[in-house]
């Protein structure tokens, strides 16, 4: 089993994808958010200042970050492959990250990159809409997942809202820093020969039949 990265751009279903990786594969599924919101809770040195920094809105600082990562991976569950979500996020890190995956003597594995087109992720993040009492997500651009009564959800009756980040605006300032910052990983990972290119523009199931053969 190899390790997996995943990079995409947002609304490109990165997380779904992870999920049904981690189910079939049986994986830990490392987010360094998670690690972050998990030190957070500890009555500890740094504990204490990612607790602060995060209630502040500020970036915790990458060697904290490389730190936390690095004794993630040293537990045995990652010993036959992990998925790494939401990390690195720029050349730096991924520089760094290599570092870290040699000194624990791991491959990089499989770097995955979600390759989606623009203007299907314009229309997912601007016809989303979420249910206000049970979460769950409809699009008011895909037939598909429109729900039968306009604002309202199929399964419990709650009001459907739009979530204030899920705007034209906002939508291509994310994905221009996405571009800023990612392109130089995806060059990085493509001279090790370990980038592999999945259509993101087709259905949930075709698109876990491709990540899983690259894994195979």
């Amino acid at each position: 089993m190899k390790n997996i990265m995943f990079i995409a751009p947002p609304a490109a279903g990165k997380g779904t994808q992870a999920e049904l990786v981690v189910e079939k594969y049986h994986i830990p599924h490392i987010s360094t958010g998670d690690i972050l919101r998990e030190i957070s809770k500890e009555d500890s040195e740094i504990g204490e200042y990612v607790r602060e920094t995060m209630a502040s809105g500020k970036l915790v600082k990458d060697e904290i970050t490389y730190q936390l990562i690095e004794d993630r991976l040293k537990k045995d569950d990652c010993k036959n492959g992990f998925l790494m979500d939401g990390f690195p996020r720029n050349l730096d890190q991924a520089i760094e990250y290599d570092k870290i995956l040699n000194k624990l003597n791991y491959e990089v594995g499989n770097v995955i990159l979600i390759d989606i087109d623009k203007e299907i992720l314009e229309k997912r993040i601007t016809g989303r809409r979420l249910c206000e009492k049970c979460g769950a997500i409809y699009n008011i651009n895909d037939e598909n997942m429109t729900p039968k009564i306009e604002s309202i959800c199929d399964d419990c009756g709650g009001k459907l809202y739009q979530r204030s980040d899920d705007n034209l605006e906002s939508f291509q300032t994310r994905y221009q820093t996405y571009l800023d910052k990612t392109e130089p990983i995806i060059d990085h990972y493509k001279k090790q020969n370990v980038l592999k290119v999945v259509d993101g523009n087709d259905t949930i199931d075709n698109i876990f039949k491709k990540i899983d053969e690259i894994i195979k």
